[in-house]
């Protein structure tokens, strides 16, 4: 068993309940950040294209659908693992090069911000869903045959 399998199982076999209630509340406050950027989606892409002069309309495009429908996967705790590895893209871009581009101040709050959502990203990546999740329960409910 390699390290990120045992990472896994031992997230799996020691996750509490109140680490959901986390989980739940990034998933949604991601997909609130989603609603943002798609209903004024003018200012995300005038950022980007000032930090980095030219930024094709599909990674702004990404960076909202990612919020959108990752916020809800990793509220819902489906395919949580598949929803963080979409969103760990664009939040080390928002850590590195946008955030960080405009200083490392104290009173940035983006900044911070984004920096909490990096590391709660990160370790639900490796502990996974959790028991309140709709992960868990498909593990419970429902049988899969032998050969899946």
């Amino acid at each position: 068993m390699n390290i990120v399998q045992k990472a896994e199982h031992w997230g799996d076999t020691h996750h509490t309940v109140w680490l959901d209630v986390i989980r739940i509340v990034l998933g949604i406050f991601i997909f609130v950040k989603g609603v943002t950027f798609v209903g004024n989606i003018q200012p995300l892409q005038e950022l980007m294209s000032t930090r980095f002069h030219y930024v094709p309309v599909f990674i702004v495009h990404y960076i909202a659908f990612a919020h959108l429908v990752g916020g809800i996967l990793i509220a819902c705790g489906l395919l949580t693992r598949v929803a963080i590895a979409f969103q760990l893209p664009v939040l080390f871009g928002a850590v590195f090069f946008v955030n960080m581009a405009q200083g490392f101040d104290a009173l940035n709050s983006e900044l911070w911000l984004s920096i909490i959502v990096l590391c709660l990203l990160i370790f639900f990546f490796v502990y996974g869903s959790g028991p309140l999740s709709v992960d868990e329960y498909m593990k419970k409910h429902i049988k899969l045959p032998e050969d899946y």
